[in-house]
């Protein structure tokens, strides 16, 4: 991923941000001699004082003869994207028509390293910390080796504890653009109104305030 200097994150309390609330990312593991890599859509929770990223697959999954072969993986997470018209960014007395279509988007890259995670105690407690995560306000029992509903569910599982060793991140959203382009930028999309334009607008108009 191309980071130009006016795309990377401000510091690493703005990535760690923004994926407190995308936790559900694309995990890409190298594949096996001859094959193409295994891209697998994933819910995860990060955990930024650790270091480390929580996950799970079901146990027939064909990322694992993969893993064990290759443990470095990448957790790829993309959202508030967004398609800028050309005429929005057209330089002042240029024909609009000239200006440059673009796409915005925020995007974070873990490089990570996987440990696969076996032990069924060490599974419920991540699943544990997982169900914490995205449902703090409760509801389900929790997992317990052994005890009803769910240990008899952690044979099916195997869990992976993905060890956070580089951070890729961009914040597409027109930093190096003048101000005339932005103000017209972030007034387009305040009026088209559309799938991610209000983040997309956030992050264009909280990134040039920074």
């Amino acid at each position: 991923m191309l980071i130009h200097p006016w795309d990377a994150s401000l510091d690493d309390a703005e990535w760690q941000q923004w994926l407190a609330v995308h936790d559900f990312g694309q995990l890409a593991v190298n594949g096996l001699p001859g094959e193409p890599p295994h891209v697998q859509p994933v819910h995860f929770v990060h955990d930024a004082e650790r270091g480390e990223v929580l996950a799970h697959l079901a146990r027939p999954s064909p990322l694992w003869p993969a893993l064990r072969a290759d443990p470095l993986v990448t957790l790829s997470v993309v959202d508030d994207y967004v398609f800028v018209p050309g005429p929005w960014q057209a330089p002042p007395d240029t024909p609009s028509d000239h200006g440059t279509p673009t796409s915005f988007y925020a995007a974070v890259q873990l490089r990570c390293t996987a440990h696969v995670v076996d032990d069924p105690a060490e599974k419920a407690e991540l699943l544990n910390r997982q169900v914490g995560h995205f449902q703090p306000e409760g509801g389900s029992a929790r997992v317990a080796v052994g005890e009803v509903p769910y240990g008899r569910m952690l044979s099916g599982i195997r869990g992976l504890r993905l060890e956070v060793t580089g951070v890729r991140a961009k914040f597409k959203y027109a930093n190096h653009r003048s101000e005339e382009i932005q103000n017209r930028v972030a007034d387009e999309l305040s009026e088209r109104d559309g799938p991610g334009d209000a983040a997309a607008r956030a992050h264009l108009l909280r990134r040039r305030r920074a």
